[in-house]
C-alpha cells in the first residue's frame, strides 16, 4: 500500500514546480485519452473472444451434428431406434469428447495468474497488495485463449469474469506508454509510470471489462468502487465511466459490422438477456422473489463452502502443474460425458414456438420438427442459454429436466471453478439460477417462467459473489427494464444477507486460499481494544538521514525482513528512540544504490538523479542481489533527505488496530521510536 501514496520528496516537489498550468492540463488531456484507449482495446478484445467462440462453437456443432445424424440413419436402417441407442450414444460421446478434451487441454496449459476470473486478484490489485505477474501481457494473452478454449469445449465458465482481468491487464500496460515484456518503450506517458496513477487506470479497466461483458457501462463504474479501489474521487468516476461508454459502444460497433449491420448497435455487451418487454410483476409475487433470494443464498453459500474444500485438496495434491493439466481435461471430458447422459434419458421434446428461434436444435429420438430441450442447453454457449431460458415461452423445459439440469450444473460449475484455466463463474452463475428459478415458474401455475427465471439467476449469483449495488444495476442494464430494479435489489439483498451467515462470498474465500495479506474494511469485532504497540515486532528497522551504505546492503539483504518501507528518523541511538523525518521504500533504495548515489561521489559532480531515473526502473526493479557493491563502496555514505518521503502515514500508539477506511484519518506526528512500528509494517 505504500507504494500507493504519492512521494512527495524533494525531486517531486522539484518535478512539479516546473511544471506550467499548461503542463498540468496535457497531464489531465492525457489521463483522459488513455482512459479512452483502454475503453477502445478493452471493446475489441471482448469482440475478438465472442466471435472467435461463435465461430468454433458453430463448427463444433456441425460436427458434432451430422456424426449424430449419421448414427441415427444407420441405426433407422438397421435395427430399433432404442436398440442402438447405447451405440448412438457412445460414439457421439467420443466425438464430442475428442473436442472437449482438446480444448480442456489448451485451456489448462494456461499461466497460473491467467486462471480462474481472475477478478481476486485485480480486487486485492487495487487495494494496495501487488500480487506479481498479474497485470502483465502474456497473462492477457493466455487469458484471451484460454477462456476460448474453456467456453468452446464445453466446460461450465463464462467468458465474462475474465473481461474484467483482460481490461484492467489492457489499463497497466497502455498506461505506461511501453512493454516491459516486449521491451519496447515508445516514449509516452512517462508522468504515469508509478503505483498512484497505474492503480486508477486498472480501476478504468476493471469497470470497461464489466462494460463490455454486460453492456453495464454504470455498472462498471459501480463494481469498481464497490468491489474494486479503496481510493477514488470524482474526476476518477467521470475517467472510469468514459472508459465504460467507449468499451461498450466498440464492442457493439465492431458486433454490428460482423453480422452485417454496420451502425445497428443492438450488441452492447457479451450477453444480452433480451428485452423484457412485459415487465410486469404481481405484488404478491414480492413475497415469492424475497424467498427466492433466500434460495439463492443458501445454495450460494453451499457452492462456495464445497469449492472452498476443493480448493483445499487442488492445493494439498494437485499443485504441480502436469496435474493440474490432466484435471482439467478430466473435467473437460465429464461434462461431455454428464451432458450426454442426460441427452440420451431425456425425453423432453419440444415444438419451437412461432417466434422463437433455436440456435443449435438437436432432434435425437424426437419426432420430425421437434427438439431435444436439454441437448439444446447443453449445445448452446452459455450465454445462449440463459437467454433461452429467460425468454423461451411456458412449456420450453418440463420440470424434470430442469431439476436434473440444475443437480448436475451445480457441482459440475463447483469443479470448474478453482481449474488452472480461464474461467468466469458469473454466467455459470446465472444459468445455474435462470435452471432452478424457470423450474420455480413451472411450479407455480399461471405465471411466467421468464421473470422467476431472472430472479433465480439474480439470487444465485448474488449468493455466490456477494455483490449487490452493482450487481443490481448490471442486471437491469442487462434486461434493458428498470421495471425489475425494485424485485432484483431485494433478492440480492436476501442472498447477501442469507448467505454472508453461512458462508463468505467466493471471491473472498480464494484471497484467503491464495494467502493474501487483505485488509477488509472492518477490524474484526474483539480487536479494538488493541493497540498497536500491543501487535508490532520490535526492534524497528529504522535508517538515519544519513546512513552507511554496508547497512543499507545488509538490511535489504535480510530475507527473514522483506519490509517493503524503512521508517528515516534523526537522533537515533541504541539508548534514545528517534524522531520520524519521512519514510524511503525498497524499490528507491535500490535505484540509488545502482546508481550509487554516495555522499563522497557527490564532489565528482555527477548527473543529478532525477524522478525519470526512478521512473525507468519501474515496475521491474532489480533485486538487491544483482547490486554489485565493492567493500570501500559499504563504507560510503548515503544522504536520504532528499528522497524519502516527509509525510508518510502514522498511528500514535495509544489508537486501536486501523483498517483502510482509517489509514486517511491520520497525518505526520512526531512521535516517538515504539510509535514507528506500526508504520514500517
Amino acid at each position: 500500500s505504500l507504494d500507493y501514496d504519492n512521494i512527495e520528496n524533494q525531486l517531486f516537489l522539484e518535478e512539479e514546480g516546473q511544471m506550467s498550468p499548461m503542463g498540468f492540463k496535457c497531464v489531465e488531456i492525457s489521463r483522459w485519452v488513455i482512459c479512452g484507449l483502454i475503453g477502445f482495446l478493452t471493446g475489441l478484445i471482448a469482440c475478438f473472444i465472442d466471435i472467435v467462440v461463435e465461430i468454433v462453437a458453430a463448427y463444433k456443432y456441425k460436427i458434432v451434428k451430422r456424426c449424430i445424424l449419421i448414427s441415427v440413419q444407420m441405426i433407422l436402417r438397421h435395427r430399433p431406434i432404442r436398440g442402438g441407442g447405447g451405440t448412438l450414444c457412445l460414439r457421439n460421446l467420443v466425438g464430442d469428447s475428442q473436442f472437449s478434451i482438446c480444448y480442456g487441454w489448451f485451456a489448462g496449459c494456461g499461466h497460473i495468474r491467467a486462471a480462474g476470473s481472475g477478478i481476486p486478484q485485480i480486487k486485492c490489485y487495487l487495494n494496495g497488495v501487488k500480487i506479481p505477474r498479474v497485470v502483465r501481457l502474456k497473462t492477457l494473452v493466455v487469458k484471451v485463449f484460454g477462456v476460448i478454449c474453456s467456453v468452446v469445449g464445453g466446460l461450465a465458465v463464462g467468458k465474462e469474469g475474465p473481461m474484467i482481468h483482460s481490461g484492467a491487464v489492457v489499463a497497466a500496460g497502455v498506461s505506461q506508454g511501453r512493454s516491459t515484456s516486449l521491451k519496447k518503450d515508445l516514449k509516452i506517458f512517462e508522468y504515469f509510470r508509478r503505483d498512484t496513477e497505474k492503480r486508477d487506470f486498472v480501476s478504468a479497466g476493471a469497470a470497461a471489462g464489466v462494460s463490455a461483458a454486460f453492456g453495464a457501462p454504470v455498472g462498471g463504474v459501480l463494481f469498481s468502487l464497490e468491489e474494486g479501489a479503496s481510493f477514488w474521487n470524482q474526476m476518477l468516476t467521470w475517467r472510469i465511466f468514459f472508459a465504460s461508454m467507449i468499451s461498450t459502444f466498440t464492442l457493439n460497433f465492431f458486433r454490428s459490422i460482423y453480422n452485417g449491420n454496420p451502425g445497428e448497435l443492438a450488441n452492447p455487451g457479451l450477453i444480452n438477456f433480451g428485452q423484457f418487454e412485459s415487465g410486469a410483476y404481481k405484488l404478491y409475487e414480492i413475497p415469492i422473489f424475497i424467498c427466492m433470494g433466500a434460495v439463492g443464498g443458501v445454495l450460494g453459500a453451499g457452492f462456495n463452502a464445497l469449492n472452498y474444500w476443493l480448493t483445499i485438496f487442488r492445493i494439498r495434491y494437485i499443485h504441480r502443474s502436469y496435474l493440474q493439466v490432466i484435471e482439467a481435461i478430466l473435467a473437460a471430458a465429464a461434462t461431455a460425458t454428464v451432458s450426454y447422459i442426460l441427452m440420451y434419458c431425456s425425453d423432453d421434446c419440444q415444438t419451437p414456438g412461432e417466434h422463437q428461434a433455436v440456435e443449435y436444435p438437436l432432434q435425437l429420438f424426437c419426432p420430425d420438427g421437434q427438439h431435444n430441450s436439454i441437448a439444446t442447453v447443453f449445445f448452446n454457449t452459455p450465454e445462449r442459454s440463459v437467454r433461452n431460458l429467460f425468454h423461451n415461452f411456458p412449456g420450453s423445459y418440463n420440470s424434470l429436466t430442469l431439476f436434473l439440469f440444475t443437480f448436475t450444473y451445480f457441482f459440475l460449475a463447483c469443479w470448474t471453478y478453482g481449474l488452472t484455466v480461464s474461467a468466469g463463474v458469473f454466467i455459470p452463475s446465472l444459468l445455474l439460477g435462470a435452471a432452478w428459478g424457470r423450474l420455480i415458474g413451472n411450479l407455480l401455475t399461471n405465471s411466467d417462467p421468464g421473470k422467476y427465471a431472472l430472479m433465480g439467476a439474480a439470487a444465485q449469483l448474488g449468493g455466490i459473489v456477494r455483490m449487490t449495488l452493482s450487481l443490481t444495476v448490471i442486471m437491469v442494464e442487462a434486461t434493458g427494464n428498470v421495471t425489475y430494479g425494485l424485485p432484483i435489489m431485494l433478492v440480492l439483498m436476501t442472498s447477501k444477507i442469507v448467505g454472508d451467515y453461512f458462508a463468505e462470498g467466493l471471491y473472498d474465500i480464494h484471497i484467503k486460499l491464495q494467502s493474501v495479506p487483505f485488509l477488509g474494511w472492518e477490524a474484526p469485532a474483539t480487536s479494538h481494544s488493541f493497540t498497536a504497540r500491543e501487535v508490532m515486532s520490535s526492534p524497528v528497522m529504522c535508517f538515519n538521514r544519513t546512513e552507511k551504505v554496508g547497512t543499507i546492503v545488509d538490511v535489504l539483504s535480510n530475507t527473514s525482513a522483506k519490509h517493503n518501507g524503512f521508517p528515516i528518523v534523526s537522533d537515533f541511538t541504541t539508548n534514545e528512540p528517534g524522531r520520524i523525518c519521512g519514510l524511503i521504500l525498497r524499490s528507491q533504495l535500490i535505484v540509488l544504490l545502482k546508481h550509487k548515489v554516495f555522499v563522497e561521489r557527490a564532489q565528482l559532480k555527477q548527473r543529478k538523479l532525477l524522478l525519470k531515473d526512478f521512473r525507468d526502473a519501474y515496475p521491474r526493479f532489480p533485486p538487491i542481489q544483482s547490486i554489485h557493491v565493492s567493500q570501500d563502496e559499504r563504507e560510503c555514505t548515503m544522504d536520504l533527505t532528499e528522497f524519502m518521503n516527509p509525510t508518510p502515514y502514522t498511528v500514535p500508539q495509544v489508537v486501536g488496530l486501523v483498517t483502510r477506511k482509517d489509514l486517511a484519518r491520520y497525518h505526520l506526528g512526531k512521535h516517538g521510536l515504539e510509535e514507528l512500528q506500526l508504520a514500517q509494517t
